[in-house]
């Protein structure tokens, strides 16, 4: 009886040991006598114990730091780089037994292509043609890591730090372009100003002298009418200015239209107008 109890208690003992359980993220290979067997899916899975064992390989993407390293420019000027690799595992078997360390392998290749890369290329070139970099370094990586079972997703360099006296040179420089460039907006701002002014003077102007040849205009047009409505009146100031340029004196009856038309007014019944000598 207690033969039985002690094969029961191993056979529990064994299944709990064969069971394993792989997690969403995970794949798990099944290693049978020191040789690869089989691969495991995420879930309950049942593996012979004490003869498999199983190794979890996260399917994840992972980042992989590149430590800052010197790098010399072509045109001999040293930058310290430095990057971040992103990559996944698409086949758990390689990425398990093609390379003994990945993230090792990967930053190793990553550094050593970056002083090619870079060493091809000269400071300015290095600066401007940070996505060249980016691109040419992930499709290096990516050709020798397909083959460890490793797809790199992306590769971005994260600095390139030039010397201090070349940093300072070119802020300095920097500085200079942004002053031309404000002095060339303040120029081009005070040229536009008088331009606005000049023009504003100049419709002053033109409503000015519209506004005095209407004013003009109408005055001949209202005296024209006058004159043109009563001949006798502009007739009898013909005959007036003969007749009383040789006196010193000019004695007008106030009812007379001549006043109203002189525009003289008096509380008399005649009005008196010394002549000018």
């Amino acid at each position: 009886m207690s033969f039985f109890i002690v094969l029961a208690i191993l056979f529990f003992l064994a299944l709990a040991k064969g069971a394993v359980i792989i997690r969403p993220y995970e794949k798990g290979l099944v290693i049978r006598l020191g040789k690869y067997h089989s691969t495991l899916s995420s879930g309950l899975n049942f593996v012979i114990p004490f003869i498999d064992s199983v190794m979890r390989v996260d399917m994840r993407e992972q980042v992989i730091n590149v430590n800052p390293q010197q790098v010399i420019t072509k045109d001999n000027v040293s930058v310290l780089v430095d990057a971040v690799i992103y990559t996944k595992v698409v086949d758990p078997v390689k990425a398990e037994f093609e390379v003994e360390d990945f993230e090792i392998a990967a930053t190793t290749l990553a550094q050593t292509t970056l002083r090619n890369l870079i060493g091809d290329k000269t400071l300015d070139d290095t600066l401007v043609a940070r996505d060249v970099l980016n691109t040419a370094l992930r499709d290096t990586l990516d050709e020798v890591t397909h083959n460890w079972g490793v797809k790199v997703t992306r590769v971005e360099l994260k600095r390139i730090d030039p010397p201090q006296d070349i940093t300072d040179a070119m802020s300095k420089q920097m500085k200079a372009e942004r002053e031309k460039r404000a002095a060339i907006l303040q120029a081009e701002g005070v040229k536009q100003s008088k331009i606005l002014t000049s023009e504003g003077e100049k419709q002053a102007a033109i409503l000015k002298a519209e506004g005095e040849a209407e004013a003009l205009r109408k005055v001949s047009e209202a005296a024209q009418q006058y004159f043109k409505d009563r001949p006798e009146v502009l007739k009898r100031l013909e005959v007036l200015k003969s007749v009383l340029a040789k006196n010193t004196k000019f004695v007008i009856p106030t009812s007379s239209e001549t006043i109203n038309l002189l525009n003289l007014e008096g509380d008399n019944k005649t009005t008196v107008l010394p002549r000018k000598k």
